[in-house]
């Protein structure tokens, strides 16, 4: 499931499997975009090389990252 469709256009990196953003500043900036959409704290995490978003939707915690040039949750 995709949250925005405007493109990320960032910098990112595969991480086993999953595209996540290069810096902690462009993840940040897409988090706070995230938490104010979902009206819900959105922090971001650093994965191996890459850097992804965490929340927590209806009582469930998700990972997003890159998709295509969108935000997409990511597989647990």
């Amino acid at each position: 499931m995709t949250i925005f469709s405007a493109s990320v256009f960032d910098a990112t990196v595969i991480y086993d499997g999953h595209e996540l953003f290069k810096g902690q500043g462009a993840a940040s900036v897409w988090a706070e975009k995230v938490a104010k959409e979902l009206e819900i704290p959105v922090t971001v995490q650093k994965i191996g090389t890459g850097w992804a978003l965490v929340g927590r939707v209806d009582g469930v915690d998700c990972k997003w990252g890159v998709i295509g040039q969108r935000l997409g949750r990511l597989a647990q």
